[in-house]
């Protein structure tokens, strides 16, 4: 099998740094479009025939060296009680918010057994893979699922997020208390199922300053890479817009943290501590320039990284739908030959 990815995440050496790309099985892929011309979104999360070949889809394309399980982060939202539809240009919307104690008090405390499909789809792909590359389980972390779940949908302020979090601070510690235990049940049947790591996505966290993180944030964050420790796989956590909190996020725990583009990887590294793998940290838009200004950025992030045990190359967020194939290509095998020991 090739493990360089495993390596890299408890800082062993490796031949070449291992890359894989958030949203790798997406939009940006006719594979993928041809499959999303026919089913919805939740029927391609819930179908786990579907979920294992999305997820096999870039792997049948490119030299990836890691494979992440097709889903969506919002689905234990709906297991938990909350209608949630993906609208045509909306994106995710959630018709019954979180708003009020209540409303908290209603979400079902789910055992994992409602996300079950998620773990078939997880046994498929590691058997349809035959070890040609290790595969990644997710979840979002308790932060943007409680977001989403109270703002019933994206959001720019976070107005109605951060208004319970001030005002009614017993409410948000419970929802976050109930998601954290949601999720960490849920990443652990992902694990029992074959998922070999796994990463906790917390895409929004980054609209936080790092006194609210630590007072709201931080405990229900420890709480899930604790109850994960003894599954023994390397736990990757995620966010964007973090330059202010990742050393809280290191705090929080986690083998690997990933770090988005708008710091220089090295000094990220720095602030994190270099007694941990990083994950990283290309620009998602760089994907649409020029070939020599994708191979000048990728090989500035390997020169920050300058060598040291336990990096990963990644982008800063998800691949865009309109990206250029032959830009993440060209990508991957920039880093491996930039990087071949």
């Amino acid at each position: 099998m090739n493990d360089r990815f495993l390596k890299a995440c408890r800082r062993e050496p490796v031949d070449c740094t291992p890359v894989w790309f958030m949203r790798q099985a997406g939009r940006y892929m006719t594979e993928y479009r041809s499959l999303r011309a026919k089913h919805s979104m939740l029927e391609l999360c819930k179908t786990p025939e579907l979920a294992a070949q999305v997820t096999l889809q870039p792997i049948e394309r490119f030299p990836l060296d890691a494979a992440i399980i097709f889903a969506d982060i919002l689905l234990p939202l709906e297991a938990m009680g909350l209608h949630l539809e993906f609208a045509e240009g909306e994106g995710p919307v959630i018709h019954n918010p979180v708003r009020e104690r209540a409303d908290v008090e209603r979400l079902r405390l789910i055992e994992g057994g409602e996300l079950e499909y998620v773990c078939d789809a997880i046994r498929q792909a590691r058997q349809a893979l035959h070890g040609r590359v290790p595969l990644i389980g997710f979840a979002g972390a308790p932060f943007t699922l409680a977001s989403y779940a109270i703002e019933g949908g994206g959001s720019r302020n976070y107005v109605l997020t951060k208004s319970i979090m001030y005002r009614e601070p017993d409410v948000w510690h419970k929802l976050m208390d109930k998601l954290a235990r949601v999720v960490t049940g849920y990443l652990r049947r992902q694990i029992k199922a074959g998922a070999q790591a796994v990463q906790l996505f917390d895409s929004w966290v980054g609209c936080l300053s790092a006194g609210d993180y630590t007072e709201y944030v931080l405990p229900h964050v420890q709480l899930i890479f604790e109850g994960l420790k003894r599954e023994g796989v390397p736990m990757i956590h995620f966010g964007t817009g973090t330059t202010a909190i990742l050393k809280h996020m290191r705090a929080a725990g986690g083998d690997v943290i990933g770090v988005d583009w708008r710091v220089p990887l090295d000094e990220a590294w720095s602030l994190i501590g270099h007694d941990r793998a990083v994950q990283g940290n290309l620009d998602p838009v760089a994907l649409y320039g020029p070939l020599g200004e994708i191979e000048r950025r990728v090989e500035d992030i390997l020169r920050r990284a300058a060598g040291r045990l336990g990096h990963i190359f990644n982008l800063g967020h998800g691949i865009l739908p309109t990206t250029p194939v032959e830009h993440v290509e060209a990508a991957i095998s920039m880093v491996h030959k930039l990087s071949m020991k």
